[in-house]
């Protein structure tokens, strides 16, 4: 797909009835898609489950002759031999043909002899009598072999075993006991036919189920190259001091996380105004119940990261397809970051979801807010009005809370202050952390009809709606304490003023503590640290924005 803007053009004349579509063709173009200084590639099709390890198959390059430029798994199905059914016409291929869902492509080789044009010539030519191709490149790269034999390294069964609904693949998978790749081979995947497919189920969900920190260590027969990257990490990694109590906070700052990008289908339509903005936040798997009910507050774009292990990633993807109101939403993006370390990297896990956002603004919330009903719509209309195309502001959205788990939820800002009146709703924190939001100056907002600027003050953490290319989150804060907080100053460092939202607010829901606030209250440790890296992060600050960033430090002094 990453291939489709380049190369499209090269191969969108060859009529093809597959169901892949031009995309099932792209495969062609390797040699001149990929860097020039590239010798070998091993070419996978996205519906493989490997059970060993893929450093392997490399190795068998090793074993081509100095003439051969294509590994590949001779066919399993009869497709090729052209029996069926009556009148069944395949493309000519070298007896049963070769998959193409497993290939060893060596690029040089490739070039050398010329390829580009090869198969261009040989499918024109082809084209002729059969029309369109049935199995996209297959067909192609099948009657290169038949005119070219000496050119194919033939690889045993088992690194491709074809489980199509017509396969003789189980002559291979019951003389072999060690299979190395599965291949589906079917759009249908675990519902093809093949009487084997429970045994190849239950692999492929095992599979699935396994945590992928597992596969990280370096793999055999390849030698480690150490990229700048890793000596970078690793020169890091020694400057720490075992010895530190904090040790592990610090350690957890420079984890690396496995991170999968856009996990479910994503399309966002950008608008014509340049005034869109994204729902930004973070959740792990005890809050995925809040989605849908976000997802029908909120109708504009979101951009979520989510904090998980494989196996639960999988769980969410078996939610996400059971939920109808899921399914419908197109513009939500969802980010895996995969469980590492000890801790809840939240920071990190929010500037996963900050950095794919599409919008020229975000609005940075947390997963446990329901934001009130056209709220999308109305900071659409803020940011024309406070002309934030062209100021440094931080629009804040007043956040409030319920302590009941059934909620008829208000529909104006009427409807919400008469809930205040009557003890159903509070402001938020008021009786835990009441200076987290006291400076959003709720009395004020009351009959506020305007934005209305308010000051900084100590551990101010409000729900702000900002440009895209804001400061990103502090990522030494991990788990529970000063993530937002430190967001906020940082903010401030940089001049943005803080402007509330007179006709604007989000409510927060009621779940069980985290785990990490659970360590926070009973770990004196814990707290110990969080304060170090507190005093840490406005040493930080004061280098970076010299002595305006002093009054930061003076005021937590005078607490």
């Amino acid at each position: 797909l990453l291939l489709w803007p380049l190369r499209s053009s090269e191969v969108s004349w060859i009529p093809n009835k597959h169901y892949s579509g031009i995309y099932g063709l792209m495969k062609l173009t390797l040699t001149k898609a990929l860097p020039s200084d590239l010798t070998k590639v091993i070419v996978l099709d996205t519906d493989i489950t490997f059970a060993t390890d893929i450093a392997e198959l490399w190795a068998i390059f090793r074993k081509f002759t100095d003439k051969q430029v294509i590994g590949l798994v001779e066919n399993q199905s009869d497709w090729y031999l052209g029996n069926l059914w009556k009148n069944h016409k395949p493309w000519p291929a070298l007896g049963r043909g070769f998959n193409t869902g497993v290939i060893l492509l060596y690029l040089e080789r490739l070039r050398r002899i010329g390829w580009e044009q090869m198969w261009r010539l040989t499918a024109e030519r082809e084209l002729m009598s059969m029309l369109s191709t049935s199995l996209a490149d297959q067909d192609i790269f099948n009657v290169f072999i038949k005119q070219n034999p000496v050119l194919v390294h033939q690889l045993p069964c088992f690194w491709n075993v074809q489980l199509s609904d017509h396969t003789r693949s189980e002559q291979c998978y019951t003389e072999v006991s060690d299979l190395k790749v599965i291949h589906w081979n079917s759009p249908k995947k675990l519902r093809v036919k093949n009487k084997h497919v429970e045994f190849f189920r239950n692999l492929y969900l095992t599979f699935l189920e396994y945590d992928g920190n597992l596969l990280r260590r370096e793999l055999f027969g390849c030698p480690s190259h150490a990229t700048s990257e890793s000596v970078q990490l690793q020169g890091a990694l020694e400057e720490l001091d075992e010895d530190d109590q904090c040790y592990d906070f610090r350690r957890e700052r420079i984890t690396v996380h496995r991170v999968h990008l856009y996990f479910l289908q994503y399309e966002y339509t950008p608008t014509g105004d340049d005034t869109d903005v994204t729902l930004v936040a973070q959740l792990s798997m005890d809050r995925l119940q809040m989605l849908e009910a976000i997802c029908k507050h909120w109708e504009g774009p979101i951009s979520l990261a989510l904090y998980m292990s494989d196996a639960e990633a999988q769980q969410f993807l078996r939610y996400a397809q059971a939920s109808e109101v899921l399914k419908n939403r197109k513009n939500v993006g969802y980010h895996i970051v995969y469980k590492e370390g000890q801790f809840y990297p939240v920071n990190l896990v929010r500037n996963v979801a900050l950095r794919n956002a599409n919008t020229p603004y975000v609005f940075l919330a947390d997963v446990d807010f329901l934001p009130m009903y056209g709220l999308y719509d109305y900071l659409r209309k803020s940011v024309v009005q406070l002309d934030m195309a062209n100021t440094k502001k931080a629009l804040v959205v007043p956040a409030f809370e319920t302590l009941r788990y059934r909620l008829s939820f208000p529909k104006s800002k009427a409807e919400l202050l008469s809930m205040l009146d009557m003890g159903t709703l509070y402001t938020f924190r008021y009786h835990v952390w009441t200076k987290g939001h006291a400076p959003t100056n709720y009395a004020k907002w009351r009959t506020a009809t305007t934005p209305y600027k308010v000051e900084w003050e100590v551990d101010f953490e409000p729900y702000v709606v900002v440009k895209r290319d804001c400061p990103e989150y502090d990522q030494r804060f991990v788990g529970f304490g000063w993530n937002k907080v430190s967001h906020i100053m940082e903010l401030d460092a940089q001049e943005y003023d803080l402007m509330v939202l007179p006709n604007a607010f989000m409510i927060h829901m009621p779940h069980a503590p985290s785990f990490d606030i659970s360590k926070f209250r009973s770990s004196p440790g814990y707290r110990y640290c969080l304060q170090t890296l507190k005093e840490e992060f406005h040493q930080d600050l004061s280098r970076k924005y010299g002595a305006a960033a002093l009054k930061y430090l003076t005021a937590q002094r005078n607490i």
